[in-house]
């Protein structure tokens, strides 16, 4: 279960038995949201936001996380790619300068 992302007390992760579509699980404080990314000819057309089994994040920190997956989606794909596709190792990111 990587880690892919950390910034200010959201922690942006896969979880190891991953499905399609691509997408991110976003948990703070004990709360969870999950962002799926759809492509279509290789750019990001959309990004869906679903409940995660974990209570979910509040309006304010969903909104947060949702700019943080719009602005960094690319490098979220490219990260899925290297873990689920090409099974290489991911390290995590942490981000310090606010959006």
């Amino acid at each position: 279960m990587p880690t892919i992302f950390e910034y200010f007390g959201f922690v942006f992760k896969f979880y190891s038995n991953e499905h399609e579509p691509i997408h991110v699980h976003v948990i703070k404080s004990g709360c969870e949201i999950i962002f799926d990314i759809i492509m279509e000819n290789g750019n990001v057309k959309e990004i869906r936001q679903r409940r995660g089994t974990l209570p979910p994040l509040s309006e304010k920190d969903a909104k947060t996380a949702y700019q943080f997956v719009e602005k960094y989606a690319s490098n979220i794909v490219n990260k899925w790619i290297n873990y689920f596709v090409l099974r290489k190792t991911i390290r995590k990111t942490v981000i310090r300068k606010k959006l």
